[in-house]
């Protein structure tokens, strides 16, 4: 019987081990989705800082065009002063011409917070420029970390696998099923040790008489609280095993 449980306590530790590197291999592919969506925001938003650059830019243009446009209407009505005779038409021309000076004033301080905007964007961009490449580097490297843990998974579960196999078949068929039925009601642990009279998966104490059965039986037994099959922990037998999985 000893035999049979250490043959079942190298399955736990074989299932154990295949169970956690599942889940890691799992992992892998979300890890990737996260790193290209951080890289991918990233992008948008250099993308979105030029985009912002050259509206800004476009908005400058035009309102350097009013500006433009306003110093041809000044100097249009100064010409027009030259050629005025009476009081009324000069005091209207000359109110014209300080309406237009205002708008070009309003106009020319719109144009400086413009280009004040324009010069803390380009230190924007340009910074996310210098940086680019470090990032870039970063995602890639980190994209290659994930691929290489991957397959270094994959590779070791495929090993993990065979042997699992081949340690099956040394398995009662019978025990067996008992064990994977054990297994996938109690939360992936079907055989436990037993120390100091307490059941290591549920932590509840053995009864004495079912303890010292366990000390002296050679059959198969299984806790009482929680139905695994469990074994003394302090046998010299279970004591001097090593783990077969690294």
């Amino acid at each position: 019987m000893k035999d049979k449980l250490k043959l079942l306590i190298e399955l736990q530790e074989f299932d154990n081990r295949i169970e956690d590197l599942r889940k890691r291999e799992a992992q892998c592919p979300l890890k990737i989705e996260e790193l290209e969506h951080a890289w991918q925001a990233e992008q948008a938003k250099a993308k979105s800082v030029m985009e912002r650059l050259e509206n800004l830019n476009k908005e400058k243009r035009g309102i350097e065009r009013e500006i433009q446009d306003l110093e041809s209407r000044i100097e249009k009505s100064n010409n027009k002063l030259l050629n005025i005779k009476s009081n009324k038409e000069y005091s209207a021309a000359l109110k014209e011409i300080d309406d237009l000076k205002k708008a070009k004033f309003i106009t020319e301080d719109k144009v400086i917070q413009v280009m004040e905007q324009i010069e803390e964007v380009e230190k924007e961009a340009s910074e996310r420029k210098k940086k680019e490449p470090e990032l870039r580097a970063q995602y890639e490297k980190s994209k290659s970390q994930i691929s290489e843990e991957l397959s270094s998974l994959r590779k070791e579960l495929g090993s993990l696998d065979n042997k699992r196999k081949e340690l099956v078949q040394l398995i009662d068929q019978d025990l067996l099923r008992r064990y994977v039925m054990i297994r996938e009601r109690r939360n992936g642990i079907a055989i436990c040790p037993v120390v100091n009279g307490v059941c290591q998966a549920c932590h509840m104490g053995i009864p004495p008489q079912k303890f010292n059965e366990l000390i002296k039986s050679q059959d198969l037994m299984t806790c009482p609280n929680c139905s695994r099959i469990i074994y003394w922990a302090q046998e010299k037998d279970f004591q001097q095993r090593q783990s077969v999985v690294s």
